[in-house]
């Protein structure tokens, strides 16, 4: 390959040669044409010069012609040879007269063509000099032609180099390629038989917890049965309150029983539950504060002016609401979040009217209490800290999230950061840390005490509620999806799909199930445990039991 590289190099050359000796044979028969005009034209001048030298002949031959007369003619003809002496004279005048013209013109052509060969000498030495200048760039450009061709055999070498190299990686992935081909083909088996086996598991838990909940349900009714028979065999004492100091318990309200009462369900745990699946305790727990009968004793008793009070305990079966209980105009706007405090006493709403306004419930009615102002946006979500219930956290419209403290209705941070609307703002276990999810597809986590974010989570879609566990945050997405995050590692440790985009979240205080409002019409029960579905509960599903009574959540 080099020798043919080189004797390409050789012809190349050759045939720079004869092209520059082409070019300058061709330049010096145009240059041997121009000098044989040049001698033409100096032999014309010397031709024109010779005519003085034919002017001097004629001139002698003129003057010999006179003084050798001719024969002296007669006596009749001297007019006659006068005439032709004086004709003789005046050709010579002529003669002489065009010879200085004709001399004047050689002078003047002799001059031009002296100056014309002056020019052609110009002329020449200037081409000898480019001449001489274009061999020293040609002896350039064959030195940069053979540094050039050195490097081009350089090139070619590592062409074939890097082909051969390219060869035997194409052969080498060739082989890796099929061996991909035949380990995906083993993965996708494997995958296959993984999720088989990983829906084999999956049954055989719920079979294993259906039975186990069967089995705790068995157990619990045959103890509620013992505890109802026990309790039906205990004799039920009637508490009489005299009317003597006691005026102010006689005009208490029935609902500070009731709000005892409430305040007993709502510190229970989340789940399902009916009347017959409550213990002799709770039962009597519930309904003591519920139901107050008050009997009077007449005058077979004591006197008609005495008044005593004998509460009688009583049985009834729980039922969702079905009227309502106080009603308030609060907000110019629609409502978009409501949550009562840790004790459930103040209730704090918030709206489109860039308001919140906390209510006082304790008593049965609602009654306003103070209102927080400086939102920047409509109210997207509201939210207590679960210490004390002193400061109120809420999502705005205008991408950012702001901390009230109640006492002095002013807000006490604001957090921005999000490029869309925060849709949830939800505070950790203390009140110092919080969480966010937004329409830009994030969950960001929150220092309080720093106003900064610390962590940001990609969260692959629309969040519309987020809840906090001790070590995990869950996420409500719009492709209908539910996310659990690991809040020491920012990635997703479980999916759960729904049927319908996830609107709402809510988990219970033992951290043990999740319920979740979806636009499917339907509310869900997740066992965060098992991390499945346990139960579902539809709009229009709702059946009575055999006693009359309706599930509720509490």
């Amino acid at each position: 390959m080099a020798e043919s590289g080189g004797g390409s190099a050789r012809l190349c050359r050759r045939c720079w040669k004869r092209h520059i000796v082409r070019q300058l044979q061709q330049r010096d028969r145009a240059q041997k044409a121009r000098f044989l005009d040049l001698v033409q034209a100096y032999n014309k001048l010397l031709e024109k010069s010779n005519l003085e030298n034919l002017t001097a002949k004629l001139q002698a031959k003129s003057l010999d012609n006179l003084r050798g007369f001719p024969p002296r003619p007669t006596q009749e003809t001297p007019d006659c040879f006068l005439g032709a002496v004086l004709g003789s004279a005046e050709t010579t005048e002529s003669l002489k007269g065009i010879h200085e013209r004709h001399l004047a013109e050689v002078e003047s052509i002799n001059g031009q063509l002296a100056y014309s060969i002056y020019e052609w000498n110009l002329q020449l030495k200037a081409k000898d000099a480019e001449l001489e200048e274009q061999r020293g760039r040609l002896a350039g450009l064959s030195g940069q032609v053979s540094e050039l061709e050195a490097e081009h055999r350089l090139l070619r070498e590592q062409v074939e180099e890097l082909s051969r190299r390219t060869a035997a990686m194409k052969d080498d992935y060739g082989s890796l390629h099929q061996r991909y081909r035949q380990q995906d083909a083993d993965f996708r088996q494997a995958v296959e038989r993984g999720l088989e086996l990983l829906t084999c598991l999956m049954q055989k838990k719920a079979e294993a917890a259906e039975h186990r909940n069967k089995a705790l349900e068995r157990a619990k009714q045959d103890r509620l049965a013992k505890e109802l028979k026990k309790a039906v065999r205990t004799p039920v004492g009637i508490k009489v309150e005299p009317e003597d100091g006691k005026a102010d318990e006689q005009k208490m309200p029935r609902r500070d029983a009731q709000e005892e009462s409430g305040e007993k369900m709502l510190k229970r745990p989340f789940r399902s539950a009916s009347a017959t699946s409550m213990t002799l305790t709770r039962y009597v727990g519930v309904f003591k504060g519920l139901f107050d009968f008050r009997m009077k004793r007449g005058s077979s008793f004591s006197s008609p002016s005495e008044e005593r009070s004998y509460y009688i305990p009583s049985c009834a079966a729980a039922c969702l609401p079905s009227r309502v209980r106080d009603e308030q105009e609060g907000h110019a706007s629609e409502i978009n979040a409501a949550r009562f405090s840790p004790n459930s006493s103040v209730l704090a709403t918030g709206g489109a009217d860039k308001l919140i306004r906390l209510w006082d419930v304790a008593g049965g009615r609602m009654e306003k209490v103070k209102t927080l102002e400086g939102a920047n946006g409509g109210i997207t979500s509201v939210e207590f800290d679960p210490s004390q219930g002193f400061h109120v956290l809420a999502g705005t419209y205008n991408n950012a999230a702001q901390l009230w403290k109640v006492d002095d209705c002013h807000f006490k941070e604001v957090l921005t950061g999000h490029t869309d609307k925060v849709t949830a703002a939800r505070f950790r276990a203390t009140r110092h840390q919080a969480v966010t999810g937004s329409r830009d597809r994030t969950v960001k986590e929150w220092d309080l005490t720093k106003g900064a974010c610390y962590r940001t989570i990609g969260v692959f879609s629309y969040c519309n509620d987020i809840v906090c566990c001790d070590t995990f945050i869950i996420s409500g997405h719009h492709d209908k999806t539910i996310r659990f995050w690991d809040s020491r590692d920012p990635r997703c440790t479980q999916v759960i799909p729904v049927e319908g985009k996830v609107t709402s979240l809510s988990i219970s205080p033992d951290q043990m199930h999740l319920l979740s409002c979806s636009r499917d019409n339907a509310l869900k029960v997740i066992d965060l445990r098992m991390h499945n579905i346990r139960q579902v509960f539809r709009a229009e599903g709702f059946k009575c039991g055999s006693d009359g009574t309706k599930a509720v959540f509490r």
